[in-house]
């Protein structure tokens, strides 16, 4: 599979794509205005589906995070997550979370590694990451590239 999506989800979504052998990147930002509410997953399900069909994706990998340290960051990566599974069912995108220690490991070597450290990792490796939340996509679509982490759905 040669066309993957790699998002790490947040209300700044990191996004890396593989479309034949080239490797693009970016940042979409889901971060509501005072009255939005629940917009920013109507937003999120609109990207996908743009960006599924401007990169013709065949699999989703993402940042499978198990813990958040603040209620807020729990709060908006489950939203994320239950839009993107609920769009890649009716799809029929297969989709697969990968581990943040896998990530953190694959990339620099140490499974609790700081963002700066992924950043770093990522500039070493060639790629001009923005921030954090490209440097880490990047690192998900290549740790599955590598890994050959196949998707399947739920």
């Amino acid at each position: 599979m040669n066309k993957m999506l790699a998002l790490d989800l947040g209300t700044s979504t990191g996004w890396a794509a593989s479309v034949d052998g080239r490797v693009q990147y970016g940042t979409w930002s889901f971060r509501p205005s005072r009255y939005e509410g629940g917009m920013r997953y109507v937003r999120f399900r609109h990207q996908l589906a743009e960006a599924h069909k401007f990169l013709g994706f065949e699999a989703v990998y993402f940042e499978e995070v198990r813990r958040h340290a603040a209620t807020d960051a729990a709060h908006v990566y489950g939203g994320l997550l239950a839009t993107l599974t609920a769009w890649c069912e009716e799809a029929h995108v297969p989709y697969q979370g990968i581990p943040v220690g896998s990530i953190k490991r694959h990339a620099t070597g140490k499974g609790n590694a700081p963002k700066p450290a992924m950043i770093a990792a990522a500039r070493a490796r060639g790629w001009t990451p923005a921030n954090d939340n490209e440097a880490d996509a990047l690192w998900i679509l290549d740790y599955a590239q590598t890994q050959n982490a196949p998707a399947t759905d739920w």
